[in-house]
């Protein structure tokens, strides 16, 4: 079974997109979306510095963007996901509006708008505190669990495989880091706030108002939510858990169980691809991966396509 996967915030690197402005027709959606986002998407892919697109409101257009230009490319607009027979998609944070488009519950124009309001809400929550996250690697699973409750810090990500992202004000991150944590490394992350806290709270409500107005499609192939790991049928509860997922944990570690429950074969991520692919790799053995970086990596993403998507026919 195929699987497509989209990166969360982070995954994008100065100038990553600029290789794909050289395959047809992707500079053309690009300055379309730009256009739609009020943002030139195009110049901060292929210009912008670290620190630049760093910038909340920035990253998360930015990254679904791309996604969505890489994932046409494999699986174009005007066809039914059918006729790839892609078995799955899911998405890591706002990788999950990438997988919603790529699963045709939103247009790439309703996309680009959620998530261009979604990181204006999320920036601006983070503005209101001071709040930070940090990467928690290792360490027994409990005594974690037992020293960020604590400390009143909440556990913003479980990537699988003993990675928690732990997030609250800096001052809680602070004490947290201060105290001795047996056989666990912690690395503070370049973060602009809590993400996927109570403290994006502000976020929700924002994008809470603006979801009724949205019309959707359901899935077209198996939706993995982040929330829980479960496969979700309806366009309606897609959106809902998009919008609630602003101040939720992201549960990748159940995505990942999820994909294994699923019979998933292969997995291939969008640009800014890596991420995922890595995690994938440390906790799905046996599963194929492809990390879509460039363009040189299409041919490879179609032979694998090829070989592990779903009989003509067959359930999905």
């Amino acid at each position: 079974m195929l699987v497509i996967v989209a990166p969360g915030q982070g995954a994008q690197t100065p100038g990553f997109l600029a290789p794909w402005l050289e395959v047809d027709g992707v500079a053309d959606r690009l300055h379309w979306w730009s256009a739609v986002a009020g943002l030139d998407l195009v110049q901060y892919g292929t210009e912008g510095d670290a620190e630049t697109i760093k910038d909340t409101a920035v990253a998360q257009p930015l990254l679904v963007a791309a996604g969505m230009a890489a994932g046409s490319l494999l699986f174009p607009a005007d066809q039914p996901l059918s006729a790839g027979r892609l078995g799955a998609v899911a998405g890591h944070s706002v990788g999950e509006i990438t997988s919603a488009a790529i699963s045709r519950v939103l247009s790439p124009e309703q996309a680009i708008a959620f998530v261009r309001q979604r990181g204006l809400a999320m920036a601006g929550a983070a503005a209101a505190t001071a709040t930070g996250m940090c990467a928690v690697l290792g360490g027994d699973p409990d005594e974690v669990a037992a020293s960020l409750a604590g400390h009143g810090l909440t556990a913003a990500n479980n990537n699988g495989g003993g990675q928690i992202v732990a997030a609250g004000t800096l001052e809680q991150l602070d004490a947290f880091k201060a105290e001795p944590q047996a056989k666990a490394r912690i690395i503070p992350l370049s973060v602009a706030g809590a993400f996927h806290t109570a403290h994006m709270a502000a976020g929700v409500e924002r994008l809470a108002k603006l979801a009724p107005g949205i019309t959707l499609r359901d899935p077209q192939t198996a939706y993995v939510s982040n929330a829980d790991g479960k496969t979700v049928e309806s366009g309606a509860e897609v959106l809902s858990r998009l919008v609630s997922q602003v101040s939720n944990p992201v549960r990748w570690d159940l995505c990942m169980e999820a994909l294994e429950r699923l019979g998933a074969t292969c997995v291939i991520e969008v640009p800014p691809a890596g991420t995922l692919t890595n995690l994938v790799k440390r906790n799905l053995k046996g599963v194929a991966t492809l990390a879509l970086k460039t363009p040189d990596d299409l041919d490879k993403a179609r032979e694998l396509i090829a070989e592990h998507a779903a009989p003509e026919g067959a359930a999905t």
